[in-house]
């Protein structure tokens, strides 16, 4: 294939008309595995776009697998394998009777607005920093100086912390952090209280180092304190400005409560603060450790908000802790990219960070009120929604008496993809099913059209 031509439209970048272009071309066999593609310059000339434009489609391939570059040769189709079946609660009969449509929409909560990320101003700043001496070294096992400037100066504007720069230690992802923070808190407590329902990645972590799991219930409205003095864990693991799942947030007088429990039993809260920025009712709430930041282990993230494949994340130790954790972790590397720690560094410096928070915020609001009043309209009395003053997914309660497999499969068999729920409970199940759907890569046509899906697969 060395010349190619076809239209494009005005109502999508062209870099993404390009890349679903030749995606479909590969997928549907009308390139062959190993073909090559019409070379980036001809065919940027060919479709009257720009250089860039057709390096940015062709990256997107090579990220996905679909395309491999090799050195001046050019690019080249890869073979691709046939998918498996989805096997996920399907019965072999149900699999019979109800095939699976190739998948439409895809309400996945762990992805971002691509159309929205800074790529100019973020490729501008990576090839700067390519530039730097400090570039080609090795890290600093706690994580660069300038990052971690940044972070503090970030979380007193935004979350009321004051912390030093040297207290606040940058990893790969919440999970590492919480993996290396129970390896130092393993020797003094044996147990640790999580949120039911919570997030599971963190349960893991902490199951990892052999704790005992004690459970905290939370429920649409609010997290139950009333049996939090009859536990035996002086550690307690919270989400308190955005539950996850649940999406509700911790007033003031269950924080207090929380600090002055942490006081009493001399012991630790672990605040986890995945997504905080994205509030859309008020601003977003002041963090934990912002009220007392020698009992709370603060635990902060630029995946949910910027880039998941970034793997940043960043955690504040109180110094008793923080002392035992360099100690610990002197001579072992930084598990996170040093450019990308520079590059975020100095994206935030300039501002870029804030501007992009402010544009988001607004860009996800518009999208949440988008999916909440297309689930309204199409499914009304047959749901309830959870969760939608913040974040970037809602839960949907669905009131069919139908199983949580039966809503998930229906929607597949549509083309949709939705998410379950029931791994985030452990003991504090809900008494209907509760899916969950993401919306902040969908456009506002395909979060119609998945709902709209939604209601010929569920009714």
């Amino acid at each position: 294939m060395k010349n190619t031509i076809f239209a494009l439209k005005k109502d999508s970048p062209k870099y993404k008309q390009i890349y679903e272009q030749f995606k479909l071309w590969i997928e549907g066999g009308d390139i062959l595995p190993d073909e090559q593609l019409p070379p980036i310059r001809q065919l940027a000339d060919s479709l009257h776009v720009s250089r860039n434009t057709t390096l940015t489609a062709y990256e997107q391939l090579v990220a996905e697998g679909y395309i491999r570059g090799e050195g001046r040769k050019g690019y080249f189709a890869n073979e691709l394998e046939p998918l498996l079946p989805q096997e996920t609660f399907i019965s072999h009969k149900e699999k019979k009777n109800k095939p699976t449509a190739p998948a439409l929409i895809n309400f996945r909560a762990g992805a971002v607005d691509q159309t929205h990320f800074p790529l100019k101003v973020w490729r501008r700043i990576a090839n700067q920093v390519l530039t730097l001496p400090e570039s080609f070294r090795y890290g600093e096992p706690f994580g660069e100086i300038g990052l971690r400037e940044q972070i503090s100066k970030y979380l007193l504007q935004s979350r009321g912390v004051k912390v030093e720069a040297n207290a606040i230690i940058v990893g790969s992802s919440t999970q590492q952090m919480l993996i290396h923070l129970g390896h130092i808190l393993k020797d003094d407590f044996s147990s640790v209280t999580v949120e039911d329902p919570g997030y599971d990645g963190a349960r893991e972590a902490f199951q990892f180092h052999r704790f005992t799991i004690e459970t905290l219930p939370v429920y649409e409205t609010g997290a139950d304190f009333s049996q939090l003095e009859q536990m035996n864990s002086q550690l307690i693991y919270v989400t308190p400005s955005h539950h996850s799942p649940y999406g509700v947030s911790m007033p003031i007088q269950q924080r207090q409560t929380l600090i002055h429990w942490a006081d009493k039993m001399q012991g630790y809260i672990i605040e986890d603060d995945y997504d905080s920025e994205f509030r859309y009712t008020q601003q977003p709430f002041p963090a934990l450790a912002s009220i007392d930041s020698a009992k709370v282990i603060y635990l902060g993230n630029f995946s949910k908000s910027f880039l998941p494949g970034i793997r940043l994340s960043y955690m504040v130790l109180p110094q008793p802790l923080l002392n035992r954790y360099k100690n610990q972790f002197l001579h072992f590397e930084a598990t996170t990219s040093l450019l990308s720690q520079l590059t975020m560094a100095k994206f935030m410096e300039e501002g870029e960070w804030s501007r992009h928070i402010k544009r988001m915020r607004l860009v996800y609001k518009r999208k949440m009120q988008h999916l909440v009043a297309a689930l309204k309209e199409q499914l009304a009395e047959n749901i309830s929604i959870i969760g939608e003053q913040s974040g970037l997914y809602i839960l949907v309660k669905v009131h069919l008496k139908r199983s949580e497999e039966w809503l998930i499969q229906q929607a597949s068999s549509y083309g949709v993809t939705v998410y379950p729920t029931s791994l985030y409970f452990i003991k504090n199940n809900t008494d209907e099913p509760m899916v969950k759907l993401g919306f902040s890569n969908l456009s506002y046509d395909e979060i119609k059209l998945g709902v709209e899906l939604l209601k010929k697969a569920w009714l």
